[in-house]
């Protein structure tokens, strides 16, 4: 008997094969990487991915898409998608994520129109429909597909079958783009962003697996997870932490006690509608 998740892949796979062609927004997270590999079982090379390059967006997660698929022969197309260049965006609102998916599927649409695609898919899975996700409005007002999401494929299901798959990316850290690390309303700037991308590639440098630096003003404080905080207590490597981040720009380091958890920043939305 099939276990739940080859059921739910078994599901996705049907889903899949209506499509004559697809276009695949792909970042080259754990997410998109499944999703991509999964259409290019079903639908071989009638399928483009897309990936989006802004500053919010690390050079080390462009480069490892790239990598993807040119190993996997898959057409790609790299397109500028700035964020800050959106009207209302540097400020961040609530609906921050509104106005980037808007601009981008906007953008995505557009190259599928240039390949006579009618159909465009992202990767966002069946967790993320218990969080405040603004983004998702952007991608039923375009039309966009969701297909983990209509297989009810979970984080876990998908780490499980992409290591059944052998793909690289099912024990890769979950990230998020770079401007989910400041509190709505503080101001996104492209030297902020820099701060942020700078200050996590040292963590990853220095052997965390999980992190998230959140800005706020002159302070970062850090999310890691338990194997993180292990590391923590190495008096040298805290010592080491504060004088980088110093050398970033940040004034005070902080730890967050209750660790690494994704839509941190949210809490505080909870907190004003309470």
């Amino acid at each position: 008997m099939m276990d739940t998740a080859t059921v739910k892949y078994e599901n996705l796979k049907e889903y899949l094969s209506q499509f004559d062609r697809l276009v695949i927004a792909f970042s080259g997270g754990v997410d998109s990487t499944f999703l991509l590999w999964s259409a290019r079982l079903v639908l071989e090379n009638r399928i483009v991915a897309v990936t989006a390059r802004s500053c919010s967006f690390p050079q080390r997660e462009l480069d490892e898409a790239s990598c993807f698929v040119r190993e996997n022969g898959i057409e790609h197309v790299i397109v500028d998608s700035e964020e800050l260049d959106i009207e209302g965006f540097s400020k961040n609102p609530i609906n921050r994520c509104y106005l980037c998916k808007t601009e981008l599927f906007t953008k995505i649409r557009n190259i599928a129109n240039s390949y006579d695609i009618r159909y465009i898919a992202e990767g966002s899975n069946a967790d993320d429909e218990g969080d405040y996700r603004p983004g998702f409005q952007a991608v039923s007002e375009l039309g966009i597909l969701s297909p983990l999401r209509h297989a009810k494929l979970t984080k876990n299901d998908i780490r499980q079958l992409s290591a059944e798959q052998g793909l690289p990316t099912w024990n890769k850290q979950s990230f998020a783009c770079l401007s989910s690390r400041f509190p709505y309303g503080e101001a996104i700037t492209k030297e902020r962003l820099t701060m942020i991308d700078q200050a996590e590639q040292f963590l990853l440098d220095s052997g965390f697996r999980q992190v998230r630096v959140r800005f706020h003003g002159n302070l970062a404080r850090i999310e890691t997870d338990n194997d993180g905080f292990q590391k923590l207590f190495e008096k040298n490597l805290r010592e080491t932490i504060y004088k980088r981040f110093k050398e970033i720009g940040f004034v005070y380091v902080s730890i967050d006690i209750l660790g690494y958890r994704t839509g941190s920043m949210n809490e505080s939305l909870k907190i004003i509608n309470q």
